[in-house]
């Protein structure tokens, strides 16, 4: 076994390699980029190496940096993790020449499944069922326009390398395919370097079913199981379990036949995932061979008590697995949900900023939380927008799915917008509790999704008001501690106009709706009893502060939360939401803000990608005047009317701002 590994990556995967190989008696390096200088996995790691600025290509991917600093501190052996480097034939070829260990693959597996049209053509001799479509090598859009239009559509366009559905798009008629087709190539030639496409037959209600798959060089391979991963939104995964719901013993060992199979195919050792689409009818059909481990392994080691990298490790230093097929059983139901810096209300863009605060639900055996962030730290716009996975167990699905419930509540983020809610309301959905889903579950929920997400509950509201008014009342009993005069009227918040009870007056702003609210005590001698109005209606508050926390009697509901403030930005989380909110100034009649309706703004800190008009263009409303990207995914900015494109404010490779102008647009009558 191994004395000392390094790791090359980041974050929750770094941390989460760490943990084990402590756990085994091995000493572990991380490297960090300027970003990551003060990182968890910094920290957690026996040592770590400076590998340069905070972009990918000049830290985490520099296979050169990643080299030296595994020689310089005597690493044995490179545990990749995921993404970054994990699938690079040439790293992999790398460690070799300087006699380190790869931890995954041969260099032959990785080639052979790093281009997926390779891959389809291994798997169709393997006799590993696969979907109609055009893998071929011959990259001439005429020739993959008239595979798609024989195949007749709806097709998918995917890159051959890469994942995580970049470079990837559905394609509904050929009439958007060539615009579709150069987004694709556009996307993928950004992410991994390579803009080779293939095209298949888009399957509109599939099921996305990957099985985890175990070799070793001693000629040993097993299936541990699969993972439902059908809860996506952009073709990447926000929900994954396992086992999949409603699958039958003899599908589970078809599917897990084949992609054993599919790995021998190609003499796989190591950690590696088959993925598959599972049609409605019960044929399944390869998808694609990542090799590696995957981010959703947690639920496979839950229902297996397995520790995956644990495996890795062991195969990786020449071990046999540890454990045979008929050795393997299923316990129970485990489902992971990835909590992401991204807002679901705008198209889930990815989002930066500061955790101001962050509270974990507690860790057992049946809840876990794997992350590489602490409070205080920025999600910058570097690398993935992935804050943390959550991932319960329980002995069966109904029972694993109110755990995961219940979980999201008690994990608690102020700072970066998130999706901890979006993913709560999908937890409690009747058509998710049901397993009635598919691929497409959240576009076809996600107006109700994002309603339920976005509801403000009137108990919430009256929560914000009371915390605002003892906040006050705290602040003011300070004052009164120390001035020179405790009993002046100044210093009493409740009845400080002679005869009448104090009443304050403001208006809470929750996104776009404001709530002008009134507070007023219930009587002139209960400093805790308030009359909160808003919407019409009363309630009857008595409550208390201590620190962030709040407990209030709401018309005789009892009910608590937890405050979280931030410069006049306040986070409300109780049993029924979270509510962000903060108090709207008073209207001072500027009417500066028209000056901006013939700008554009950056929807998230990123990167321009291209032009896509030039300056003094006439175009019409939705027209696509610009490409960004942030945290490896595009974002088309649009003309929001009919006009003229006057002035570009950055150019192709530059950085931007949130809310930075990007275009000066006139709009037209």
């Amino acid at each position: 076994m191994f004395d000392k590994i390094l790791i090359a990556n980041r974050g929750e995967i770094a941390c989460r390699v760490i943990k084990t190989a402590r756990k085994m008696g091995i000493l572990t390096v991380a490297v960090y980029s300027d970003a990551d200088r003060n990182a968890l996995h910094v920290s957690m790691a026996d040592e770590a190496i400076y590998i340069g600025a905070s972009p990918a290509r000049e830290s985490y991917l520099d296979v050169d940096k990643i080299i030296d600093a595994a020689l310089v501190t005597g690493a044995q052996a490179i545990h990749p993790g995921y993404g970054f480097l994990s699938e690079n034939a040439e790293f992999c070829r790398r460690c070799a020449a300087e006699n380190i260990v790869f931890i995954g693959p041969p260099t032959g597996a990785i080639v052979a499944m790093g281009s997926k049209s390779a891959a389809k053509q291994i798997m169709e001799k393997a006799g590993v069922p696969l979907v109609p479509g055009y893998h071929g090598d011959d990259q001439d859009p005429e020739i993959i326009r008239k595979a798609a239009n024989d195949m007749g559509y709806p097709v998918l366009l995917k890159a051959t390398a890469g994942g995580g559905g970049k470079g990837m798009r559905q394609v509904w008629s050929a009439e958007e395919f060539d615009s579709a087709l150069q987004a694709a190539k556009r996307e993928a030639l950004n992410g991994f370097g390579d803009d080779t496409m293939l095209v298949e037959k888009y399957l509109t209600q599939p099921r996305h079913i990957e099985i985890q798959v175990f070799c070793d060089s001693h000629g040993n391979a097993v299936y541990l199981f699969e993972r439902d991963c059908s809860i996506q939104r952009r073709h990447q995964k926000v929900i994954e379990e396992a086992p999949a719901p409603g699958l039958s013993d003899a599908l589970r060992s078809e599917m897990g036949e084949a992609a054993v199979r599919a790995a021998q195919a190609i003499d796989y050792v190591g950690a590696g995932t088959v993925e598959f689409l599972l049609d409605i009818d019960g044929s399944f059909y390869f998808m694609e061979m990542n090799t590696r481990l995957q981010v959703e392994h947690p639920v496979t080691e839950m229902i297996t008590g397995l520790d995956l990298v644990d495996w890795q490790l062991c195969v990786a230093a020449g071990g046999t697995l540890p454990l045979q097929q008929n050795e393997l059983q299923i316990k129970g139901h485990a489902i992971e949900a990835r909590i992401y810096a991204e807002d679901p209300n705008n198209e889930f863009l990815p989002q930066t900023g500061t955790l101001h605060f962050l509270e974990t639900p507690a860790e057992s055996a049946n809840v876990r939380v794997d992350t590489g962030v602490r409070e205080g730290d920025d999600v910058s716009v570097f690398y993935d927008p992935m804050i943390a996975k959550l991932i319960v167990w329980d002995t069966d699905r109904s029972t694993a799915l109110r755990r995961l419930s219940t979980a999201l509540k008690q994990y608690r983020i102020s700072g970066v917008i998130n999706n901890i809610d979006f993913l709560h309301t999908i937890s409690r959905h009747q058509a998710f509790a049901d397993a009635d889903f598919d691929t497409g579950f959240i576009g076809k929920h996600e107006e109700s999704l994002l309603d339920m997400a976005n509801t403000q509950s009137p108990t919430s509201i009256a929560l914000a008001a009371l915390y605002l008014v003892l906040v006050q009342k705290q602040r003011i009993h300070r004052f009164a501690t120390s001035s020179t005069d405790p009993s002046s009227p100044w210093n009493n918040p409740y009845n400080w106009r002679p005869n009448q009870a104090a009443e304050h007056r403001f208006t809470l702003k929750m996104g776009d709706e404001l709530y002008p609210v009134s507070v007023s005590a219930q009587s002139n001698t209960d400093n805790s009893a308030f009359i909160i109005r808003f919407a019409d209606t009363s309630y009857i508050v008595n409550g208390s502060l201590d620190g962030r926390n709040i407990k209030a009697d709401i018309n005789g509901h009892k009910v608590s939360a937890t405050v979280a403030a931030n410069q006049g930005n306040y986070c409300l989380f109780s049993a029924e939401q979270t509510l962000n909110f903060s108090i709207e100034g008073p209207d001072l009649g500027d009417n500066s803000d028209n000056a901006g309706e013939n700008q554009l703004v950056a929807p998230m800190n990123g990167t321009v990608v291209s032009h896509l008009v030039d300056t003094g263009s006439t175009v019409s409303k939705g027209t696509p005047l610009m490409i960004m990207e942030a945290m490896k995914m595009e974002h088309t900015i649009r003309a929001p009317a009919d006009g003229v494109v006057n002035v570009f404010y950055f150019q192709a490779g530059e950085l931007v701002s949130g809310g930075a102008e990007l275009i000066q647009f006139e709009r037209t009558e």
